[in-house]
């Protein structure tokens, strides 16, 4: 039931006059006006000062204040209120008057103070003098020192800069030869400057009114809200609990990381709690709890508080191996990884898993993520899976053995042994998940050669011994390894981005396009052990890259244990099961329909790569109906039969399949990966980001793929959410605000190549609306290379551009200013 409300138009005077304080809750965030709001409150009030000659009557409107009775801890005879909204305005005019005060009692004496103290800044004749405002606990002794004129007043903190602020503006302003000027400038403080005080009454819910505010426009973030919840309902324990729990953990934690803790404990009971859901979430818990429940719940926050820190500061850990697990963790940068990392250092912080168990558990989890992007399943279903794996080993009796059989069983693409050797000699490495996590496994590599001297994995890029370009002395060397009629291009695409080529250097522009002969002298040179067998090699061919995936494959299957095969509920394809499998998948696309090699490898478990060069290469029934995402033929299918030259093209709209004039299949006869697996009689779940992401790299190669991973990931840090359009080529959404009807998206990325940016859409969307805010996007946007969005309603940047790491940080900051921007619309 909303609370019952007094509201009424006064001023400053009106406010402060009396035996009244001003309590501002420990939930409120820190003072935070800057030089912007401060320089235009100034200007304001001069404004109204001159006006206020002609006409006395004359106010100007400055915004509201929220009231509601403070519960109970106040000074005793002193009406005492807590500021719900409005503690930025309300703290700067007593900053404004401790200035007025000090000026006018340094140039025309010492009454001035007792004066403006006894009228508007203490309660003079109660105990102690209290303030007649109080902020929260992080601004009260900066504060205290300006309302008592202390040596301290005027510090570098926000306080004491508002504080000089107003002291130098009143020393310009103050003019000997006019006795009025500072005078009616205090005048206009007190009494034109207008307020509307909005006041619950006793017994009122303050919480939900300050909770109804944050709905209708006060951004606070989810953190703030369940802070603020918990205090409220905390009475008389709050500044207790707030100065022995709280405040340490606020120490250790941002805002952001504070939102990510209360959503982790959540999502420890229950994967389907989206972030954006954590408030309501945890806000239905805790309504059921008593005050000395409550305070024990901030307490076990606090302690898992703890832990979380040390997920994120993995140097808080005294044990050196569960601290390097961790910093392993860390460097994979996969957030999404956190709740199970926090239920393993859970377990071992309350005893019912050993610091072995955790430690096992943890390099379980990095061997889970190392063998799906050397298998090419880098981002299938992850997020989903790791949301479910916490909850699969809370109470297990051993972590690390649960943990290894929930990651065993069903579609969860933990690699066998089998499929990592296989793999290594198919999968294209270099274009599989993100460009950090592939160097981390060649620098973990690298560091198991154990070399005396550490090398610093900054500094260090993926280096291509065969190179990305193939120049003319590059051909001439590789063809002579292979055996004649091989075809070179062909050959050399199939190993070129596989993990056998792949190695890590300091010199990478160096190396560059030069001929082995000479990139192996260099390479002898490195400081990294694992550069010296190539070194050795008198020629660089498919052998060479083959021999060397091969090695590396036994180094990888011996430092990343793989799946529990004992566990797995349904037998794992081998290589000729795998095909076998494709062949009937393929075999169910029916007449007038097509699909695409993403969707078959999708409900295969395979990675598109070698699927097309399977199919390539061996006779399977309706091959001709495998396409590129795009909907375009192949250029380099080819029937299996010798004799056979008809065009696959007319093949496909002689049984139905339409065709644009660019040559694209059409979208409507497109089978994706869900109705294909219907059709071969498999059940499979596909998830539309995946699909997204993997058309990406399909279309527009890894570097893209990479850097809208990049820009998606920094957009969740920012706050940001997504949403996915339907069909079989999801637009992906970058949604701002809550999950509601009031989000708003600044652009969208289409996997055809394009990143739009929605200004028709923005025009109606809060505070994008303003006109000079979208002015202001472009420009930011506009600041890229080779980037020069016209004034148009969706103008867009090609995906292409976005591999340019000058154009994706550029989109980025733009990206995080949208996200502040919409998220501090309302700030006082």
């Amino acid at each position: 039931m909303p609370a019952v409300v007094q509201a009424k138009e006064t001023n400053l005077e009106g406010i402060l006059e009396g035996k009244k304080q001003y309590q501002v809750p420990l939930y409120q965030r820190v003072y935070s006006w800057g030089e912007k709001q401060l320089r235009q409150l100034w200007d304001d009030l001069v404004e109204i000062a001159e006006v206020r000659q002609r006409d006395p009557n004359a106010t100007h409107f400055i915004g509201s204040l929220v009231l509601a009775a403070s519960p109970g801890y106040g000074p005793v005879g002193v009406q005492a209120f807590l500021v719900v909204d409005g503690q930025q305005r309300l703290t700067t005019l007593t900053l404004l008057l401790a200035a007025l005060r000090d000026h006018q009692a340094a140039v025309d004496g010492g009454h001035h103070r007792d004066r403006l103290d006894q009228q508007f800044l203490v309660n003079k004749w109660e105990a102690g003098e209290p303030a007649k405002l109080v902020p929260t606990q992080a601004d009260r002794a900066p504060f205290l020192a300006v309302i008592r004129g202390s040596a301290e007043a005027g510090g570098s903190d926000a306080i004491g800069a508002a504080y000089r602020f107003f002291r130098v503006r009143l020393a310009s302003h103050d003019d000997p030869d006019d006795v009025d000027d500072v005078r009616l400038l205090e005048e206009a403080v007190l009494r034109g400057l207008a307020l509307v005080a909005v006041t619950a009454q006793p017994g009122d819910n303050a919480h939900r009114i300050f909770e109804s505010l944050n709905n209708t426009g006060l951004r606070l973030t989810q953190a703030d809200l369940l802070k603020n919840y918990l205090f409220m309902r905390l009475g008389e324990r709050a500044e207790s609990v707030y100065d022995a729990v709280w405040l340490p953990l606020e120490k250790k934690l941002t805002s952001e990381n504070l939102e990510l803790l209360f959503w982790l404990d959540l999502v420890q009971d229950d994967e389907r709690v989206k972030q954006a859901d954590t408030y309501t979430g945890q806000q239905r818990r805790l309504d059921q709890m008593t005050a000395d429940e409550i305070e024990e719940e901030v307490r076990r926050i606090a302690a898992l508080g703890n832990i979380l820190a040390t997920i994120l500061d993995p140097d808080r850990e005294d044990d050196a191996e569960v601290r390097r697990r961790l910093q392993r963790m860390r460097a994979w940068g996969t957030t999404t990884a956190y709740p199970l990392v926090m239920q393993v250092m859970l377990r071992r912080a309350e005893g019912t898993a050993t610091r072995d168990e955790a430690i096992n558990a943890l390099l379980c989890l990095e061997s889970y993520f190392v063998r799906r992007i050397v298998t090419g399943r880098a981002t299938k279903s992850l997020n989903r899976t790791l949301l479910q794996g916490a909850g699969a080993i809370k109470s297990a009796s051993h972590v690390d053995t649960a943990l290894r059989t929930f990651l065993s069983v069903g579609r969860k693409y933990f690699a066998t042994d089998a499929q990592v050797r296989d793999a290594v000699h198919t999968v294209q490495f270099y274009w599989q998940g993100r460009a950090a996590q592939k160097k981390l496994i060649l620098f973990w590599l690298e560091e198991s050669y154990g070399a005396k001297e550490r090398v610093s994995e900054s500094g260090l890029t993926i280096e291509h011994v065969l190179p990305q370009t193939l120049t003319d002395e590059w051909s001439a060397d590789f063809a002579s390894t292979l055996e004649p009629g091989n075809d070179v291009r062909y050959e050399y695409e199939a190993v070129v981005h596989t993990l056998g080529n792949l190695t890590l250097t300091g010199y990478n522009s160096e190396l560059s396009n030069r001929p082995f002969s000479e990139k192996r002298v260099l390479l002898g040179e490195s400081g990294l052990k694992m550069n010296r067998p190539i070194a050795d090699q008198q020629a660089w061919g498919v052998s060479e890259i083959y021999a060397r995936a091969t090695q590396l494959a036994e180094r990888i299957i011996e430092l990343w244990p793989g799946p529990d095969e004992t566990a797995i509920e349904t037998p794992r394809m081998g290589t000729e099961g795998l095909w076998e499998a494709v062949a009937g998948i393929v075999a169910a696309i029916p007449a007038g329909s097509w699909t695409s090699y993403g969707e078959v490898a999708i409900v295969a478990g395979t990675h598109p790569n070698p699927l097309g060069q399977r199919l390539a290469s061996h006779p399977i029934e309706n091959a001709h109906r495998v396409l590129q995402v795009s909907g375009r033929v192949s250029p380099k299918f080819a029937w299996i039969e010798p004799d056979r030259t008809d065009d696959p093209r007319a093949v496909l709209e002689r049984e139905g399949v339409r065709f644009d004039e660019h040559g694209r299949a059409e979208s409507a006869q497109f089978l994706p990966a869900q109705e294909l697996a219907c059709l071969a009689g498999y059940d499979v779940a596909t998830d539309p980001f995946d699909r997204f992401a993997q058309q990406v790299a399909d279309l527009w190669g890894g570097a893209v793929a990479d850097a809208v991973g990049f820009i998606s990931d920094r957009w969740e840090a920012a706050g940001g959410w997504f949403q996915l359009g339907p069909g079989s080529s999801p637009t992906l959404y970058f949604m701002a605000g809550p999950d509601t009807a009031s989000h708003i998206w600044p652009i969208a990325m289409y996997p055809s190549g394009y990143c739009e940016v929605v200004f028709q859409y923005l025009k109606t969307r809060p505070p994008f609306d303003d006109p000079e805010l979208r002015q202001e996007l472009r420009s930011r946007l506009n600041e890229a290379p080779g980037v020069d969005l016209p004034d148009r309603p969706r103008p867009s940047i090609r995906l292409e551009a976005l591999a340019d790491p000058e154009v994706r940080d550029t989109v980025v900051k733009a990206l995080d200013w949208f996200a502040d921007t919409v998220r501090d619309r309302d700030f006082e």
